[in-house]
């Protein structure tokens, strides 16, 4: 197989499996800071319990996240030499920034928050709590600036390094094939780099996605005891301040991600038309509510609302969204590939798409899953407000907590399909409109190198992940320290499971 096609395979799974932790330690970070904030305020034991409990969990994910997420930046010298070369003055001082103020901030109080409990101060406590999720926020806000650079460049310059004598480039300068290994992007700006034109509204949308993979993981876990009768009162507060957080951030997703669209139709109309199925240019362009693309045939066989995708993507139905059949534009690749004939030129467009197929699965995926959660968190929330979500004496409530119980996938698939959705759908470029991907590989790395490397990664991840799975297991099966207030009655094991669950196996389950 293509080195190529192996070094983005092995990146892209190295990243999907890290990409599980890092969202949830930032959204169960903010939950820490909400319970403890909580606790201190009311000084209801009830709520130290929740936190204390919490950062149990908190510490198993932190750990894992921090294993799987050093690989990448080997991957980058070992796969990615040229373009960590030709990124290295733009992502040096980025990351250099994250390894001051996230890994240090996070590293400096992490042992406080989880081994300072009643050794220190409340207030002690509770800063060194809010110092770690922060921490975990820097983290996030430097790779997200970095990456949202690569999605639209800002702030920099080229510079051609040749024979020890360094000389800057137009600002019009297309990158050849024989410029790879002499020339580099330099910082001209700092800020400018940092608030490049998506970091700002890529960033407010990730951390949203985060917040909702962590309050979906407590509810879940609350709905979980809920179901099997035990630690009520616990199981009752934790899903409160999950709902409450759930319900509020679905509301702040929705609005960052008409913003998000807003900006990908302004900065990458390709990667926009890629994501909706968009061939041909037509006005009141319909959105594809789902379906499959013949990328052969250039159609889209799906459900459709006539003049939607116009009027979210410009507020006016009738303007058209551009399509394949113009991206880019004429005056993009004739830059590139001067002399060429109109027809030459229509005939090389299709090599600067994406692949269809995938962005546009991938994008659909996640706004189907998208939907589900911000339904589920405002149905739960109204099932508190009417008095009946934790009557766990009705069939259809124990089937609804059964459906949170398993909510907890949601927001990871929201948050993986939309990464892959960014990713692929900024193809063929790994620097947006300046350098492919294929010409970003380092030189001396085989297909053999990247194959073998890979099934040693899939083979250690297995077994991270069945651990990290064992003792989440095991945290969630113990619970929290104090007594229950309501001991599990025994369990009838011949029933099947999911009867377990929802039916219960004692009625007087109901009266506790």
């Amino acid at each position: 197989m293509d080195v190529e096609i192996l070094a983005r395979i092995q990146f892209a799974f190295t990243v999907a499996f890290h990409y599980i932790y890092p969202p949830l330690t930032m959204g169960l970070g903010l939950m820490l800071v909400l319970m403890e904030g909580t606790y201190l305020l009311t000084g209801d034991r009830l709520y130290h319990r929740l936190a204390h409990f919490w950062t149990r969990i908190f510490a198993v994910i932190f750990s894992i996240g921090t294993a799987t997420g050093i690989v990448m930046e080997f991957e980058f010298g070992t796969n990615w030499a040229t373009y960590s070369r030709f990124v290295g003055d733009i992502f040096g001082s980025a990351l250099a920034a994250e390894g001051i103020f996230a890994f240090m901030l996070e590293a400096g109080f992490l042992s406080l928050l989880l081994f300072g409990w009643d050794k220190v101060g409340k207030k002690t406590h509770f800063f060194a709590t809010c110092m770690v999720c922060l921490g975990s926020h820097f983290s996030a806000i430097w790779i997200v600036i970095v990456n949202s650079w690569m999605q639209t460049p800002a702030g920099y310059h080229l510079e051609l390094f040749q024979n020890g004598v360094s000389s800057t480039l137009p600002s019009d300068y297309i990158l050849r094939v024989a410029d790879i290994g002499h020339v580099r992007a330099v910082v001209d700006h700092f800020w400018a780099m940092i608030f490049n034109p998506s970091a700002m509204q890529r960033l407010c949308h990730v951390i949203f996605g985060t917040w909702l993979a962590g309050s979906f993981l407590v509810m879940s876990v609350s709905a979980y005891y809920l179901i099997r009768g035990r630690h009520r009162r616990f199981a009752e507060a934790s899903m409160k301040v999950a709902i409450l957080l759930g319900a509020a951030t679905s509301i702040f997703q929705s609005i960052s991600a008409d913003i998000t669209a807003r900006g990908v139709v302004q900065h990458q109309p390709i990667k926009l038309a890629a994501m909706e199925g968009v061939y041909h240019t037509v006005p009141y362009t319909p959105m594809n509510l789902f379906g499959f693309v013949d990328a052969a045939q250039q159609k889209v066989y799906s459900i459709q609302v006539p003049g939607l995708l116009s009027l979210l993507a410009f507020h006016n139905p009738k303007k058209p969204v551009l399509g394949l059949d113009q991206l880019p534009s004429d005056e993009f690749l004739a830059a590139r590939h001067p002399g060429k004939s109109q027809a030459e030129l229509a005939a090389l467009r299709p090599q600067y798409w994406p692949k269809v197929q995938g962005v546009f699965q991938t994008y659909h995926i996640m706004i189907i899953f998208g939907s589900m959660v911000f339904g589920i968190a405002f149905f739960s929330l109204f099932l508190w407000w009417k008095g009946w979500l934790f009557r766990t004496d009705s069939f259809l409530i124990r089937l609804w907590l059964l459906v949170l119980v398993f909510s907890v996938l949601f927001p990871q698939i929201c948050n993986q399909a939309g990464w892959f959705t960014a990713e692929m759908g900024r193809q063929p470029w790994i620097v947006y409109n300046i350098l492919k991907t294929s010409e970003a590989l380092s030189k001396k790395v085989s297909s053999d190198q990247v194959l073998a490397s890979l099934f040693l990664f899939f083979a250690i991840y297995s077994l991270l992940f069945f651990a990290f799975l064992y003792l989440l297991n095991r945290k969630i099966q113990h619970g929290p320290d104090d007594p229950e207030e309501d001991p599990e009655p025994p369990v009838d094991q011949g029933h099947d499971f999911l009867y377990q669950l929802v039916v219960g196996t004692d009625s007087s389950r109901a009266s506790s």
